[in-house]
């Protein structure tokens, strides 16, 4: 799995014009299931971003945690974290996870971080055009991949 979490002060997610996801001060995540991924890797990205120290603390340092914070969480599926562009100018998202894969893992890393979390996590929908919309507070972006395991 790849996730790129942006640290946020708001993000919304909308589906035409119906709002699936708001949050305010928190963490934005979108997550790309690879093929191959399996629950251990959600498990374990899940873990490390819900404890990920990317908060200021009273020092203004990042040394704190979003469950140091009890911060939100919005998490939005997008395939195209998987992308290669090793050939030509066409991506290429041959590395992403199938539907039949991906639909699970995606709403079980969902389930996973609500857990560690203890409160719920709005999402955006699978596999729809969605339209999001963010302040990036710092701005802070950071990329992890499950498999790097860094």
């Amino acid at each position: 799995m790849r996730a790129v979490i942006q640290r946020v002060s708001s993000a919304r997610v909308t589906v035409g014009r119906e709002t699936t996801g708001e949050i305010s001060s928190g963490l934005l995540i979108l997550l790309g299931v690879a093929q191959g991924d399996t629950d251990a890797d959600g498990e374990w990205l899940a873990r490390k971003i819900a404890t990920l120290r990317i908060f200021e603390d009273d020092a203004g340092k990042m040394n704190r945690s979003l469950v140091d914070l009890a911060g939100d969480a919005l998490v939005v599926s997008q395939f195209t974290l998987l992308a290669s562009t090793a050939k030509g100018t066409r991506p290429s998202f041959n590395a992403a996870a199938a539907p039949a894969l991906a639909i699970p893992l995606y709403e079980k890393f969902v389930v996973q971080l609500s857990g560690i979390l203890g409160r719920p996590v709005a999402t955006g929908r699978f596999g729809a055009m969605m339209d999001v919309a963010l302040v990036n507070a710092g701005p802070v972006t950071i990329v992890i991949d499950s498999k790097a395991r860094e």
